[in-house]
C-alpha cells in the first residue's frame, strides 16, 4: 500500500489503527519485506525510494526485522526504536504513547545560568543503568547541577562501550534498561528542575553493527576523509533521504523523549556543502518539534568555528561550543604539563584570565601544534556560548590512566581552579563524580570483536604516543587496553565516595549556590570583569557592577601572596564600602587551613595555592 497512513517519522516502525505501519528506505533494492515472528508482509516502494505498509496482526513488544530482495537473511530496522539483543539482533516494535509522563508543566532550557553535569549512564553507577541513575538525581539537584549532558546512547556493539561508535540511531541501548526507563529518567530530571540533553554523534557511525549499506549505499560518501569511516552523505546524489534520516532522529529524541536538546560529537567530521548546513536544519526543525519548550544545542568542535553559534544566514544557530583552550591552560596550571596538544599552553595568570574573558584563546591566530591558524573570531560572542571545563570524558581518558586532574595536582591548587571555572561567566560543565572529587579513573573502553579490537588498540596506542612522558610511563605501568572488561569496570563511580568526601561536595554546593544567588556571578556579564596580573602565578578578576556592587575573584597558584604596596587599582577598595570576604577556599569546610584577615596594615594576604571572594561591604551595614 501506498504511505495514507499518518505518521510521526519518516522511516520505522509505528502502531497505527489497523496494526503496525512500517517504512524504510531502500533506493536501490526491488523488494523489501517486513518478518514479524513467522509471518512476512510484502511492502509496496514508493516513487523517492521509501517501502511501507501495514502488517494488521503485529502489536507493540513484538520482534521483526526486512529482508531485502527476497534473501534469507533479516536485517534490523535503520530506524529501529529498541534492539533488545544488540545491533545484530531483531528490532522491537515500541508504542512510544504508552508512557505516561508527568512533565506537562516543563518549559525547557536555555542556556543561560545552565550549570552542565556530563554523564555516562553505564559506569555512573554499579548497576549503570537508567533506573540506578535516576535514584541519584536528587543528589545532583542539591549540589546545584541543572543540566545533564547523557554520553551518546545509540545502541552500539558489546558488553560496554563509550557510546561514540553507535550503529542504531533510534534505539536506546538495551544495556541501560528500556525507552520507558530512560523516558522515566527524563521525567524524574525534570521533576527536579533539571533538564536533559543528549550527545548524538552525526559524522559517522560504528564499524560492527552498521546494516544502513545493505540498504543504500548512498548514506555514505567518499568525497570527503573523515578520521573514524565512511563520511555521511549529506550534500551528494541521495542526500535528500539521508538528511531526512538524521533531522527526524534528532527531532525524534526531542519528540518522544522530551529532551531538552542535543550536544553534537565532533562536528568539524560533519561535511555539508548544501544550502542550509544540516546542523543548521537539525535545529530548525527540532525547535519546531519542541513546541513551546526551549532547548538547547551545544556542539563539539575542535577547530573552533564560530559560524556554530551565530545565527543568521551563515551560521548554524546552536548555543554553545565546548572550549577546550579553557580546559588545556587549566590543565597546564594545574599540573605543570604541556606537552603534545598542550605545547600551545602556558597556564600563565594572564592566559588564564583571557580563557575567562573572552572565551576561546586562539581565534584565528597560528596554532604551532598543529602548524596552521585556529579558531575564528569570538569577541563578540556572549559568554554562556562557552561551555567550559576542567573534566570531561575525553581528557581524562587522555592520560592513558584515566586519572582526574585532583590526582595530577595539588588539592589547593585544583579547589582554586574549581572556583575559578564556577564563578567564571562562560557555562561550567563538571563530569560525572567531580562534584565530590571522584577518585575512580575513566578510562577510553569499547567492546569490540577481536579484528576491530585490535585496530582500536593501535589506533589508541597510536594517540597516546604524542605523550612522550606517557611512552616512558608505559614501560613501567601497562595502560589497560579498552577492550578489557577491567577498563569499564575501573571506570564505574563508587558511591560511598560521596558520603566520605563531603568537603568536597560542600565546595561545589557552595560555590554553585554562590553562582545561583549572587546576582552579579549569576549575570554571566564578562564586560562586568576588569583584571590584573599579581605576580607569576596570581591573578584577580574584578566583577564591576553599577547596581549590585564589585565582586573581587583573587587566584594565587603559587605560594604565599603578600602584597604591598598595591598600585592597583582593581585591588582599591569599592566606590561606597570597604572589602569584606564572601568566600574562601580555605574555609575548614572544605578541609582548608582557615585564614586570618586579609588587609592588615595596607598589606595583602593571599594564601598560596587558594582562591578567594571579596564583595562590598557598604559603609554603615
Amino acid at each position: 500500500m501506498s504511505m495514507t497512513v499518518e505518521r510521526r517519522f519518516p522511516a520505522g516502525a509505528e502502531p497505527c489503527i489497523d496494526g503496525v505501519h512500517f517504512r524504510v528506505w531502500a533506493p536501490a533494492r526491488q523488494r523489501v519485506d517486513v518478518a514479524i515472528d513467522t509471518e512476512i508482509v510484502p511492502l509496496k516502494k514508493e516513487a523517492d525510494g521509501y517501502f511501507s505498509g501495514v502488517a494488521e496482526g503485529a502489536q507493540p513488544g513484538m520482534r521483526y526485522g526486512f529482508l531485502i530482495n527476497g534473501r534469507e537473511r533479516i536485517f534490523p530496522d535503520p530506524a529501529s526504536r529498541f534492539q533488545p539483543e544488540g545491533p545484530h539482533g531483531l528490532s522491537q516494535i515500541v508504542d512510544p504513547q504508552s508512557y505516561d509522563w508527568k512533565d506537562q508543566g516543563w518549559k525547557g532550557v536555555r542556556i543561560n545560568e545552565q550549570v552542565i553535569y556530563e554523564m555516562h549512564i553505564g559506569t555512573f553507577t554499579p548497576a549503570g543503568t537508567w533506573n540506578a541513575a535516576q535514584d541519584l538525581l536528587p543528589e545532583l539537584e542539591r549540589t546545584g547541577i541543572t543540566l545533564l549532558e547523557i554520553m551518546p546512547v545509540a545502541e552500539f556493539p558489546g558488553r560496554f562501550g563509550w557510546g561514540y561508535d553507535g550503529v542504531a540511531m533510534f534505539a536506546p541501548t538495551h544495556l541501560y534498561g528500556t525507552p520507558d526507563d530512560f523516558r522515566a529518567f527524563v521525567d524524574r530530571a525534570h521533576a527536579l528542575r533539571i533538564g536533559v540533553i543528549l550527545d548524538v554523534v552525526y559524522n559517522h557511525l560504528g564499524p560492527d553493527g552498521n546494516y544502513l549499506r545493505e540498504y543504500s549505499p548512498t548514506y555514505f560518501t567518499q568525497r570527503y576523509k573523515n578520521e573514524w569511516g565512511d563520511a555521511i552523505n549529506f550534500d551528494g546524489p541521495g542526500s535528500e533521504a539521508v538528511r531526512e534520516f538524521f533531522v527526524s532522529n534528532a527531532c525524534y529524541w526531542i519528540e518522544e523523549f522530551h529532551l531538552d536538546g542535543l550536544r553534537f560529537d565532533a562536528t568539524q567530521q560533519i561535511f555539508d556543502s548544501s544550502p542550509e548546513h544540516i546542523l543548521a536544519e537539525i535545529c530548525r526543525d527540532a525547535r519546531r518539534a519542541a513546541g513551546q519548550r526551549s532547548l538547547v544545542f551545544v556542539a563539539e568542535n575542535e577547530p573552533q568555528d564560530t559560524r556554530i553559534v551565530r545565527t543568521g544566514e551563515s551560521g548554524y544557530g546552536l548555543d554553545g561550543m565546548w572550549n577546550d583552550d579553557f580546559h588545556h591552560s587549566v590543565k597546564v596550571a594545574l599540573t605543570g604539563r604541556n606537552e603534545a596538544y598542550y605545547s600551545d599552553y602556558s597556564g600563565r595568570p594572564q592566559e588564564l584570565i583571557s580563557a575567562v574573558k573572552w572565551g576561546f584563546l586562539y581565534q584565528g591566530q597560528h596554532y604551532c601544534w598543529q602548524g596552521k591558524g585556529r579558531g575564528t573570531y569570538a569577541l563578540d560572542l556572549p559568554s554562556a556560548s562557552f561551555v567550559n571545563y576542567i573534566q570531561n570524558h575525553d581528557q581524562i581518558a587522555n592520560s592513558a590512566y584515566g586519572w582526574r586532574p585532583q590526582e595530577l595536582s595539588d588539592i589547593g591548587t585544583y579547589k582554586a581552579m574549581t572556583a575559578l571555572l564556577l564563578l567564571s561567566p562562560g557555562t561550567p560543565m563538571l563530569f560525572q563524580g567531580q562534584e565530590y572529587g571522584a577518585s575512580t579513573p575513566f578510562l577510553y573502553f569499547a567492546d569490540h570483536k577481536d579484528d576491530i579490537a585490535q585496530s582500536v588498540r593501535k589506533g589508541r596506542e597510536k594517540f597516546l604516543n604524542q605523550f612522550r612522558s606517557l611512552a616512558h610511563s608505559r614501560r613501567e605501568r601497562p595502560i589497560i587496553f579498552p577492550d578489557d572488561p577491567a577498563s569499564f569496570e575501573r571506570s564505574k563511580l563508587n558511591p560511598d565516595e560521596r558520603k566520605e568526601k563531603v568537603h568536597m561536595v560542600a565546595l561545589h554546593r557552595d560555590l554553585l549556590s554562590l553562582r545561583r544567588t549572587d546576582p552579579v556571578f549569576r549575570a554571566q556579564r564578562a564586560d562586568w570583569i576588569h583584571a590584573a596580573v599579581l605576580g607569576s602565578a596570581a591573578f584577580l578578576l574584578r566583577f564591576v557592577s553599577a547596581h549590585h556592587g564589585d565582586r573581587l575573584l583573587i587566584v594565587n597558584l603559587g605560594r604565599d601572596l603578600h602584597i604591598r604596596p598595591s598600585p592597583e587599582p582593581l585591588l582599591a577598595p569599592p566606590k561606597s564600602g570597604q572589602w569584606e570576604l564572601l568566600w574562601s577556599s580555605e574555609s575548614p569546610l572544605y578541609r582548608g587551613s582557615g585564614q586570618g584577615p586579609f588587609v592588615v596594615d595596607g598589606t595583602w594576604k593571599v594564601p598560596g595555592r587558594s582562591a578567594l571572594v571579596m564583595h562590598e561591604r557598604r559603609d554603615g551595614n
